[in-house]
């Protein structure tokens, strides 16, 4: 299959692929129609969702500085939550444009129902109403609260992952970035589920993925444009902002980092843990055959989906839990 620049891109998994063919999913995302339609909020499905798990929900306020505002997050944890341990910080995808703290927590979730994790969620503003610095600085105000709670919250400040995916995980890597450029907090690992990190848009796999997936070259632009406008492409973009543009990824914890090899952003994803490797720091990387953008959580029912949720909790067992009762700690941050 070629996209429109004639750069052969690699099949999509054929479960995958039959199961995009019967949800009739388009393969671009029409930015302008995802801010149009961001009142469709998952509220209601997660509420559902938790009470099957005996996790509970509270609603909390956190104050910005700025003229009084608060930014709202949700606090997950068990029913019955027994001890102070893993904590995980979630900041939503949705290209920098759309989505609230309820999409894709479910991924957060499994980890409060498999780890007794408390997980927070953070609601940051959305482009292009309010465009960088907004969204990574609400996410890190998020994170500094998050720790600064950890007694109040119930969890180990020592023992804090952040998640993200797509442009979550592009927020969470540029989170993660101030936290270690301005000393604290310190953090125990982040994971990055296929992150939008580079809005340059230039890598091989940028030009492969056009007209397939669910995530193209045109839609990559669009969210970019939505976030950064005129600076987008140009040197006047930070490291937070895009941490692809990140020079020197030294003294980052250690990192999860997967993506499918049907997407825009494999190839970025791919450099960026090249680049902890060469800073000597801990990095996992997964490219997942034949998966395009949000496969796992779009598909979770799919062997592929199955695969990759078990490595990335696999990953957090060996990094940030105890290997047995009275072990100590396995993280090395």
């Amino acid at each position: 299959m070629k996209g429109t620049n004639s750069y052969s891109a690699p099949p999509i998994d054929s479960e995958l692929r039959q199961l995009l063919v019967d949800r009739r999913v388009a393969s671009t995302r029409d930015v302008a129609e995802m801010i149009r339609s961001r009142s469709a909020s998952q509220e209601a499905i997660v509420e559902e969702k938790i009470a099957g798990m005996g996790i509970v929900r509270e609603d909390r306020g956190v104050p910005t500085g700025e003229n009084g505002r608060d930014l709202a997050v949700s606090v997950f944890k068990r029913r019955r939550h027994g001890t102070h341990g893993l904590g995980i910080y979630h900041i939503h995808g949705g290209g920098m444009v759309t989505g609230d703290r309820f999409t894709s927590v479910v991924r957060a979730l499994e980890l409060v129902e498999q780890f007794d994790a408390v997980a927070v969620t953070v609601e940051y503003r959305l482009a292009p109403e309010h465009p960088d610095p907004a969204p990574i600085t609400d996410c890190f105000v998020g994170l500094t609260w998050t720790v600064a709670h950890a007694e109040e919250l119930e969890f180990d400040p020592g023992r804090l992952i952040i998640l993200g995916g797509s442009s979550g995980g592009g927020l969470a890597a540029g989170a993660t970035l101030m936290a270690r450029d301005s000393g604290a907090p310190r953090l125990a690992a982040q994971v990055l589920i296929a992150p939008m990190i580079d809005d340059r848009n230039e890598t091989l796999s940028s030009h492969q993925i056009v007209g397939m997936g669910v995530w193209d070259r045109a839609s990559n632009e669009a969210g970019w444009d939505a976030l950064l406008g005129d600076r987008r492409g140009t040197d006047q973009v930070s490291i937070y902002a895009a941490p692809a543009r990140a020079a020197d990824l030294a003294g980052l914890p250690p990192t999860y980092i997967d993506c499918g090899s049907t997407e825009v952003f494999r190839d970025e994803t791919m450099a960026y843990a090249a680049g902890i490797w060469a800073a000597g720091g801990v990095a996992e990387l997964h490219v997942w055959p034949g998966a395009h953008h949000g496969f796992d959580r779009m598909f979770p029912d799919a062997a592929i989906s199955i695969r990759a949720r078990r490595a990335r909790t696999d990953f957090i067992a060996r990094t940030v839990t105890p290997r047995e009762a009275g072990d100590t700690w396995s993280s090395v941050c």
